[in-house]
């Protein structure tokens, strides 16, 4: 295999050429993620990137696992951090959506594009399904609820944020935290204390004061 690099003797990494396909797939899809078009997109020759990867199957396979790391790992995470009660539980797991460093809404929405037209990337987006809703449901019994309620409120809960995710909705910041009390007491029957929604809204910035009245 030849693998002389381009002129600069800058062969990228692994990362950039990560990054890179990322980009184009939540761009313009699975399709455009192919080797020519990133080699020039990151301005390097086609034969560096088999310094990082065997061939485009095996970047592809990388772009599911940074998605499944990040997205899944990360609500399940939340799902698991401490909280004073359900309420605040929830509260975590809510940081999932308006924080894409723990969840990426449009990387999600790739995938799930991507799943259409491909049986393997279905069975990861549904055993991702089943992962969350599994971490969900434990976070319910955590706090007391039974098997099957659990599992109802999880699917509540889930399905709602996935709908968001698949419809592109798109909400006001002001507005969005107006309503996440409502969501959170609709989601576990508890209203969330004054303090909890402070510590929240001090993790993404936000002051109410800054809301519409």
């Amino acid at each position: 295999m030849d693998q002389t690099v381009n002129d600069t003797g800058w062969r990228g990494s692994q990362e950039g050429w990560l990054e890179a396909a990322y980009d184009c797939l939540l761009e313009s899809g699975v399709a455009s993620v192919k080797i020519l078009p990133l080699a020039k997109k990151l301005g390097l020759s086609r034969t560096s990137f088999y310094w990082f990867f065997k061939d485009r199957e095996e970047l592809l396979a990388a772009l599911v696992a940074k998605w499944r790391e990040k997205n899944t790992g990360n609500m399940v995470k939340q799902s698991e951090a401490y909280a004073e009660s359900l309420a605040e539980a929830m509260l975590n797991v809510f940081d999932c959506w308006l924080n894409a460093d723990l969840f990426d809404a449009k990387f999600e929405f790739a995938i799930r594009s991507w799943a259409l037209e491909s049986p393997e990337i279905l069975d990861e987006v549904q055993m991702a399904d089943q992962v969350r809703l599994e971490a969900l449901k434990r976070m319910f019994v955590r706090f007391g609820h039974s098997e099957t309620t659990a599992d109802v409120r999880a699917r509540t809960t889930y399905l709602v944020q996935i709908g968001y995710i698949s419809m592109q909705s798109e909400e006001n910041i002001a507005i969005r935290m107006k309503r996440i009390p409502e969501y959170i007491a609709i989601y576990t029957g508890q209203i969330p204390q004054k303090r909890e929604l402070d510590r929240f809204f001090s993790r993404h910035c936000y002051k109410p004061e800054d809301g519409p009245a």
